[in-house]
């Protein structure tokens, strides 16, 4: 795959399969005239809509314009009452205000590019919802299998505040969807994670903490982390207690459900027995964890142990690794030297290694004070593997293996080939690496691909997995959990087209590169593919099992959770929802004896 150019000043026309859907997130599209006025994107909906979380009527949302700032639009009547503050904080919030109303002006004299426009970023079924209590009893289509028992969670983006300036759907605050499956039955309920960061601005009634993506670019960008440090230093919000929205990833481990984004600690989230959800605390393992942790910790499915990555983008160490035994008992930090600190949202572990990707997505501060997005993609920079063993105490023993330009957002499995000395890592490459973030002339292209390290050599190689007459966009998805680490046939991945949207997902045979898809339908749009095995304990064939995925009828505004063969790919139920599911990021099913031992 042919090196990327950066993706920082341009604009692209995205390449859609449907003409008449071109309003959508991530994607960036060449606006005719400098002074364009906000577009009024909707995938179905003539409006981008926001949630009112305490009534049934939804307002529109009306684009931001210099003569009628946007107007707040959710509201949560149970909130509790602004914090009670004094005669100087009044005073310094007002004033703090005053500069930031002044500042969002300034900002909105120009258009917003569309990676940071809330008009093209939350809109149609990327907007957000309220949080719905459990309705239990859903209409089922077809039979839901006898073995699935337990519950589905799935993680997401979903503001509660209407955005006022720039915002990127990775902004979101974090809300989980949870099914809840009993003998034939389903229920649902959604909930926010009650993130110390949401619990702030609930009480605020607005959003005031910095979103890390959509606001924090250009010279813009460094003075609202000016207010919010100096909206800290009077005490009027807390950062100490946690920034992080906990939106993307979530695992199960220890009897905790964790809800996690890397920009902060986790958070421990309750199954309850009726199927609800509500956020226990901001979990730290009992104090034994005091930096940020990656959305994308690994389970060893033999061990049970817990492995994990943080990284800090302001001060070194930038990386570290570390692990928790299955009873939560974390090891010492590993520092990973990297010259920059790098963007880490996944990584992969075989039996005895962890694999590091350091590759040329970095963040680089000076890029704001320069007018730009602190999310870069460097060029000049060699994207390498690490290997390491699992349980080494110090980062002397890892092994660097370079593989040029190559990207890989998400990481699907890696296994031990020691008959050849080699590392298989099977991973989607992406390009242009920095697609998400900044402004793009190019279309996306995410190659699902076998990488060797070979740990005698020092060298690499890269084939596409997926013949070239077979190529389609592949991110989002797993392999069977219980091979996590091993050599595995099937992967189940999501089809990232019409890009962002997903149709549906594909079966890949990673030997062969065979391929069998399942579309979720006409109009019909969903996200990440969830393997579940039928028999966890049992030693069946690989693909023993089903696919679970929130799939959302574009045309009739309805949600379902479709139930499909893993090894027929073949239907076996619809769960008819009660309300919308926006399209979302990871998710993963606990068993209902695990459910039974939650702490």
């Amino acid at each position: 795959m042919a090196a990327s150019t950066s993706c920082t000043n341009s604009w692209i026309k995205p390449k859609l399969s449907n003409p008449s859907s071109s309003s959508l997130p991530f994607i960036t599209t060449r606006r005719n005239h400098p002074n364009t006025n906000y577009i009024k994107c909707s995938l179905q909906t003539p409006t981008l809509r926001f949630p009112n979380q305490s009534a049934a009527a939804v307002p529109a949302y009306k684009p931001p314009s210099l003569a009628a700032p946007p107007q707040r639009v959710i509201e949560n009547t149970d909130s509790p009452s602004k914090p009670q503050w004094n005669i100087i904080q009044r005073a310094s919030a007002m004033a703090l205000d005053a500069v930031e109303k002044a500042l969002t002006r300034h900002e909105l004299q120009h258009p917003l590019p569309k990676t940071t426009d809330p008009a093209v970023q939350i809109s149609g079924n990327f907007s957000p919802v309220p949080e719905q209590p459990v309705r239990h009893r859903l209409p089922v289509v077809g039979k839901i299998p006898d073995s699935i028992r337990g519950v589905y969670v799935r993680n997401g983006a979903n503001p509660l505040f209407e955005p006022e300036a720039g915002h990127h759907f990775f902004d979101g605050d974090g809300m989980i969807h949870a099914v809840k499956f009993d003998g034939g039955d389903a229920s649902y309920a959604c909930r926010f994670t009650e993130t110390e960061r949401l619990t702030q601005e609930r009480a605020l009634g607005r959003s005031i903490f910095p979103k890390a993506i959509g606001e924090l670019h250009g010279h813009s960008g460094v003075a609202r982390l000016l207010l919010f440090y100096a909206r800290g230093l009077f005490n009027l919000v807390d950062h100490r207690r946690g920034c992080g929205v906990a939106n993307a990833g979530v695992v199960y481990f220890n009897n905790r459900l964790l809800a996690m984004s890397e920009d902060d600690l986790p958070y421990h989230v309750r199954v309850t027995g009726n199927g609800d959800l509500e956020t226990v605390e901001r979990y730290d393992f009992d104090g034994q964890l005091d930096s940020t942790m990656i959305a994308h910790p690994k389970v060893d499915p033999d061990s049970g142990e817990l492995f994990a990555l943080s990284y800090d983008v302001i001060k070194k160490p930038y990386l570290k690794y570390f692990r928790f035994s299955k009873n939560g008992e974390k090891s010492n930090d590993v520092e990973i030297p990297v010259a920059d600190p790098t963007m880490m949202h996944d990584f992969a572990i075989t039996e005895n290694f962890v694999i590091v990707p350091d590759q040329q997505v970095v963040f680089k501060l000076s890029e704001m004070i320069r007018g730009g997005s602190p999310v870069v993609y460097d060029k000049n920079k060699i994207a390498r593997f690490g290997v390491l063993s699992k349980y080494a105490e110090d980062a002397s023993g890892m092994n660097w293996v370079e593989v040029p330009d190559c990207f890989c957002f998400h990481l699907w499995n890696a296994w031990e080939e020691p008959e050849t000395d080699e590392i298989v890592v099977i991973g989607s490459c992406m390009t242009p690496p920095d697609l998400i973030f900044n402004e793009c002339d190019e279309g996306l292209e995410s190659v699902l691909s076998e990488i060797r390290l070979n740990l005698k050599t020092g060298k690499s190689t890269r084939r596409p997995i997926l013949s070239a007459d077979d190529q389609v966009n592949l991110e989002a998805g797993m392999v069977n959990r219980n091979k996590l680490g091993r050599k595995t046939r099937y992967a189940y991945l999501a089809i990232a087209e019409p890009w962002p949207k997903v149709s549906g997902f594909a079966k890949v045979d990673l030997l062969t590169g065979e391929t069998k898809k399942f579309l979720y339908g006409e109009n019909k749009y969903g996200g990440e593919p969830l393997f579940l095995p039928r028999d966890p304990s049992s030693e069946a064939a690989e693909d023993d099992g089903y696919i679970l995925a929130f799939a959302h009828d574009e045309a009739a505004w309805k949600s379902e959770l479709q139930i499909v063969n893993a090894a027929t790919m073949e239907l076996e139920a619809k769960v008819q929802l009660p309300s919308r599911v926006p399209y979302g990021f990871h998710g993963t099913f606990i068993g209902a004896k695990e459910l039974a031992g939650q702490a």
